[in-house]
């Protein structure tokens, strides 16, 4: 085990994977002799050349698009979109081509594809560079969403992606970059499949699922519940497609209850997808109505206090809870 910060697990990752297979190559903006706006592709340059390590135009419709081409034709390449938010730009690409090229080709073609990019709020970015784009994107099928909620996590699910034939876009949450060390792990095999969530925190009372940073806000709350009495599952979901049913079925048929927590907007967000999935499969386990805490229905607020008003807290957790709870 080592300890690093959660761009270096990223970069450290990418050059095993690209001392593994000469066909994966970066790309994207400023990642070369910058290295990427946060470091992500740091001194990549260095060990493998401007051939592996392509800086390209600020054109994300360019990128996307090339990153096809070359998927397409047999290289591996994974993209760097600095901020989430800029995806929107190129969404055409990502949604019209890339996500349907490998069904209209029969399987024939192979798109071995990986987006990341950061997004999600607590770090004051404002409206712009603050959103969160997941229950967008997993709504077109064809593209494999991930949503890693450490930097193990990120190793272990990068480089599943890395590996697929298929696209996959990852939604890496910029709080995560701010933390300290991490520890993680030093095999070069080490991976995590898609489609399996992880049981963070066993728990009798409430299933609590959840993805990505909102995984620690989750465990702060099952804490402090835990000591009134409330004993909280904590389920960290991974990957939302594929989407693992079953471990989030099997929990509430113990619990009777369901909370699901997103930074995403509530309105039309993933949360409600999960409820809907255990409403029809799960209905007759439930002891209440499942309940969904997600980001207020307005663009996040620059200033610091602001923010956190609209976005999810380990308090609002803990009110949600509660709620659920027999009076």
């Amino acid at each position: 085990m080592s300890e690093m910060l959660f761009t270096a697990a990223i970069a450290r990752t990418l050059e095993e994977e690209m001392l593994r297979d000469e066909r994966v190559f970066c790309m994207g903006e400023d990642i070369a002799k910058l290295g990427g706006i946060f470091g992500a592709t740091r001194g990549l340059l260095d060990k493998f050349g401007p051939e592996r390590v392509r800086d390209t135009p600020i054109s994300e419709t360019a990128i996307l698009g090339a990153a096809l081409g070359a998927a397409c034709s047999g290289l591996r390449p994974v993209v760097d979109m600095q901020y989430m938010d800029f995806i929107m730009v190129a969404f055409d690409q990502l949604v019209d081509q890339i996500a349907k090229t490998r069904y209209m080709f029969g399987s024939h073609c192979k798109v071995p594809l990986v987006i990341r990019a950061q997004q999600g709020v607590g770090t004051g970015n404002a409206a712009n560079h603050s959103q969160c784009y997941e229950s967008v994107v997993a709504h077109f099928p064809g593209l494999k969403i991930v949503m890693p909620s450490s930097a193990e996590e990120e190793i272990g699910l990068l480089r599943t992606a890395i590996r697929d034939d298929n696209p996959v876009v990852i939604f890496e949450s910029k709080k995560l970059y701010k933390y300290p060390k991490w520890t993680v792990p030093d095999d070069p095999e080490f991976m995590i499949p898609f489609g399996k969530a992880n049981i963070v925190r066993p728990g009798r009372d409430i299933t609590l699922v959840t993805a990505s940073t909102c995984v620690h806000r989750a465990m702060e709350a099952a804490a402090e519940l835990e000591q009134q009495g409330i004993s909280v599952e904590v389920i960290d979901l991974r990957t939302l497609v594929p989407l693992d049913e079953e471990t989030v079925f099997e929990s509430v048929k113990k619990t009777g209850r369901l909370l699901v927590v997103h930074e995403d907007f509530e309105f039309c967000g993933w949360g409600a997808e999960i409820v809907a999935r255990v409403v029809q499969n799960v209905f007759m386990w439930l002891d209440a109505a499942p309940m969904r805490v997600g980001s207020l229905g307005v663009p996040i607020p620059f200033s610091p206090g602001l923010e956190q008003a609209v976005i999810p807290s380990p308090n609002k957790i803990i009110a949600a809870c509660r709620q659920l709870m027999p009076r």
